[in-house]
């Protein structure tokens, strides 16, 4: 639990600075139940970790979620 934001908040705020608009972001929460998980989508977060998590496979994980979004956005539109 973040002091003063929650990831919902910080990830709309980031979503309205032009610098950051785009920023792919991943979240890592204990917050998994399906309707906050759409949220974190909504908002365009690439995908959610939930906790806890394998810190020894973090950064792979983390890595297949990047080659996934960036094949997504390389796929032709329908």
């Amino acid at each position: 639990m973040m002091p003063g934001m929650d990831g919902l908040s910080t990830l709309e705020a980031l979503r309205t600075l032009p610098d950051s608009a785009d920023t792919p972001v991943v979240f890592v929460t204990a917050n998994v139940q399906a309707n906050e998980i759409a949220q974190y989508r909504q908002l365009g977060a690439i995908e959610v970790i939930a906790k806890p998590f394998d810190p020894m496979n973090l950064a792979e994980d983390i890595r297949q979620l990047w080659d996934r979004h960036v094949a997504g956005a390389e796929s032709p539109a329908p």
